[in-house]
């Protein structure tokens, strides 16, 4: 089977195990169907994902120019405690950046090798979960807007991280010592304190099943400097896809990439 295209960040169901599909350009491929089978890739260019031109990838699926453009790859994005749409201030494009800011978000904890905090949208909830590659994650505050949950983030991360190792990630292997609802308790008091009426108790934990087994040793490779791979691929994990002999390629880290992408037997 041969295919060819831009590619997008995995789209993912939560199931046991996590069910995985490739998209290119609009054509989803069950990747879960691929474990076992030697997959070949090759890159032939780039489409910038907001611009759709030929131009070098920057960052996050977006050219260099659309990048510090587009409201899609504002600073906020990164750092939500920066919004300012709920003060009717623009950034970047105030109407899209209302529809991203202005709705409720979550504060959370994740495991992820190590236990991290982080904030998504609700509508992205579990899916932002599985992208990071969580073993499981639990809700701590459920706030308005973006910039509430924003504040909350960058309180609680002082005492905890709040990005994901992705070597730790692939390796784990968790034997039941984590335990986020005590957590949870504990970084209570380092809610600022005109957010602590966003904290919530009960919540549910979360737990993902991937297809996946932890490698004896991982190693990252790019299409920058690898722009011809063949592997059998041997599972999936967050948005990794694993090849045999512990080779790694990050998906969303190649948004925008074009390819050509061949499975054999």
């Amino acid at each position: 089977m041969q295919f060819q295209g831009q590619i997008l960040k995995m789209t993912s169901y939560d199931a046991k195990p996590i069910q995985y599909y490739l998209n290119l350009s609009g054509d989803l491929i069950h990747m879960n169907e691929l474990i076992g089978k030697e997959v070949s890739i090759r890159h032939t260019g780039f489409q910038c994902v907001n611009c759709g031109e030929n131009k070098p990838i920057y960052r996050m699926g977006f050219c260099k120019n659309c990048f510090f453009e587009s409201p899609y790859a504002s600073d906020t994005i990164i750092r939500p405690e920066l919004s300012t749409a709920h003060l009717g201030v623009a950034e970047r494009d105030l109407e899209i950046e209302k529809q991203i800011q202005l709705q409720p978000h979550t504060v959370y904890l994740a495991y992820t090798g190590d236990v991290k905090v982080g904030v998504t949208r609700n509508t992205q909830i579990p899916t932002r979960w599985i992208d990071q590659g969580a073993t499981f994650a639990l809700p701590i505050a459920r706030t308005e807007n973006r910039y509430e949950a924003g504040m909350i983030e960058v309180a609680l991360k002082e005492h905890l991280a709040d990005k994901t190792n992705w070597r730790k990630m692939l390796q784990d292997d968790f034997e039941g010592e984590v335990d986020l609802a005590d957590f949870r308790q504990k970084i209570r008091e380092y809610f600022p304190e005109d957010f602590q009426k966003f904290y919530r108790e009960g919540e549910e934990l979360w737990m993902f099943d991937y297809p996946f087994e932890k490698p004896e040793k991982v190693t990252s490779f790019t299409l920058d400097k690898k722009p011809e791979f063949s592997g059998r691929l041997s599972g999936i994990k967050g948005q990794y896809l694993g090849f045999e002999g512990g080779n790694f390629m990050n998906v969303r880290g190649h948004e925008g990439y074009v390819i050509d992408l061949e499975i054999k037997n």
